[in-house]
């Protein structure tokens, strides 16, 4: 009895065409990715709420593997990832424009992040804060503002086996930068899938040379 009413149930949900909706918040990849509650608390979280990075659920699941206790690493623009990041590498140092967000994720940062806040009034000083000691890092992070220069700035500070990280790097704008790392012997592969919060498909690329430190 119980069997044909959830069968008349779903055949009415099918019938309004919301059945499939339906079934991806019961039982889906994208529940056990805690896309659903990412979405509704409008932060990148995992289906616990934990801070994940904000990028494609295919790049968070193929480096969170990779990432080994000694890395060290630089952020361009800071959030949840900062957090994810430190909880698994050496040290994480994120600079940041937005001072409001700088404030949020101070307060809450572990002792292995150093967190910088650089006003874009001079983004010069943003974009070259990487160069501000003298640690080179294994992965760079480009996911904050002014991304071409933040590529130009991130190449000399990159370990030998070390890699880039783009985030948003389809969009047209980011052509140049894509060119740059191609010149200096990168090469790349895309993620492409859903991110945490939003419904759109988006692309997050790890540019990479011969005997990186992801082991790609």
């Amino acid at each position: 009895m119980l069997r044909k009413i959830k069968k008349i149930v779903w055949d009415f949900l099918n019938l309004i065409h919301i059945g499939g909706s339906v079934q991806l918040i019961l039982r889906s990849g994208l529940k056990e990715d805690g896309w659903f509650k990412s979405y509704s608390t409008k932060m990148p979280v995992d289906k616990k709420g934990n801070p994940i990075p904000w990028n494609t659920y295919p790049y968070i699941k193929f480096i969170e593997s990779r990432l080994k206790n000694h890395f060290d690493i630089f952020e361009f623009g800071s959030g949840n990832s900062t957090l994810w990041y430190a909880s698994r590498v050496q040290s994480v140092k994120a600079v940041e424009n937005d001072k409001t967000w700088f404030e949020k994720y101070s307060k809450s940062k572990p002792d292995n992040v150093e967190l910088v806040h650089r006003d874009l009034n001079d983004e010069d000083k943003y974009v070259n804060e990487i160069a501000n000691d003298n640690k080179k890092y294994h992965v760079i992070i480009i996911d904050g503002r002014n991304r071409v220069e933040s590529v130009k700035t991130s190449i000399p500070k990159l370990r030998e086996d070390g890699v880039i990280i783009f985030d948003n790097s389809d969009l047209p704008i980011y052509k140049e930068a894509h060119n740059i790392l191609k010149k200096e012997g990168f090469k790349k592969i895309d993620f492409i899938g859903l991110s945490p919060i939003t419904a759109h498909i988006n692309y997050t690329t790890i540019f990479y040379r011969n005997n990186n430190c992801l082991d790609i």
